[in-house]
């Protein structure tokens, strides 16, 4: 939410009118912190409230798809975190409710909108590393604190999910398309989830792409793609793109080339494009299809990781 507020409020097309809570108290308290005037002490009068289009549910990931339907139903657009959902069922379902409402819908993936990941999306296409063969991607970072949500196995915790989810959809949009099979490893912490996580997955051309994930290893990411004619390297490809000026390009033949990277906020994008989306009809950038991808995967690296079998998706 504080990386997302500043981004509505530099936006040229919205406004962020207001907030809500379970309980009246705590939505106050935000409110105040960050200026909002319109305050609802649950969720259900804010969805009743003629003053909002669109909301934004940054809540645990057990609850986006109730939420998200219920927001669709009542006339509100929506910008939902990842993991959209947990299930197929419940992305068929959030995917029913967008298509018979009209309402806008879409995962919220800062990164895929950001300047950076679409140059390396050009480069990549227009062949400067020839054919992609590797796609490695990596976001591990530690807890200051155990009493975390995103350790609690019936809340949809676990570090795939978290941020694994981040490399993840990386690969699916540097390969074009979700894989055709995939194994995964799993570390499972006291909880029960999953606080380290290994992924391989292969696609229709028999290139490869690995990720891991952590919740108990000190701050890192970093994505590669290799191909037949040279590789990129990215320090900073989901999170903190604003700290870094650019990335790396190492072709067969030649000098390795710094790439400068566009400056823009990192969550602009995606607040601007829901608004093209809505006021405009514009196409998401990211399609409910992509975010059914990356669900799909999700899950087949998990059953891979519980039965120690590599998963075929069909």
């Amino acid at each position: 939410n504080r990386r997302l507020i500043p981004a509505i409020r530099e936006s040229a097309r919205g406004e962020l009118v207001a907030v809500a809570s379970r309980s009246l108290e705590a939505a106050k308290a935000y409110a105040e912190k960050w200026n909002i005037p319109l305050v609802f002490g649950s969720y259900e009068a804010l969805l009743a409230s003629d003053e909002v289009d669109v909301v934004y549910i940054p809540l645990p990931n057990h609850l986006h798809a109730e939420w998200s339907i219920k927001a669709m139903r009542a006339g509100k657009h929506v910008l939902c975190e990842k993991p959209f959902v947990l299930s197929l069922d419940e992305m068929d379902a959030v995917t029913a409710v967008s298509r018979e409402t009209g309402m806008v819908i879409t995962e919220a993936f800062m990164y895929r909108h950001h300047p950076q990941t679409k140059l390396v999306g050009e480069l990549v296409r227009n062949g400067r590393i020839g054919s992609v063969t590797l796609v490695r991607g990596v976001f591990n970072f530690a807890f200051s604190s155990r009493d975390n949500i995103r350790l609690v196995p019936e809340w949809g915790g676990g570090c795939l999910w978290d941020v694994g989810i981040y490399p993840l959809s990386f690969a699916q949009y540097i390969m074009g398309g979700p894989p055709v099979r995939v194994s995964g490893e799993q570390w499972l912490g006291d909880t029960g989830v999953d606080e380290v996580f290994a992924g391989q997955m292969i696609y229709p051309n028999g290139a490869i792409a690995q990720i891991t994930s952590s919740f108990c290893t000190p701050f890192h990411t970093f994505a590669e793609i290799i191909g037949t004619e040279g590789r990129i390297t990215i320090e900073r490809p989901f999170v903190g793109i604003e700290e870094t000026t650019h990335f790396h390009l190492y072709p067969k033949n030649g000098q390795p080339e710094q790439i400068p990277i566009p400056p823009k906020p990192l969550y602009l994008g995606e607040v601007e494009d829901i608004h093209a989306a809505i006021l405009d009809g514009a196409k998401p950038y990211l399609t409910l299809q992509e975010t059914r991808s990356h669900v799909k995967t999700a899950l087949a690296l998990y059953q891979s990781a519980r039965t120690g079998k590599t998963i075929t998706l069909s």
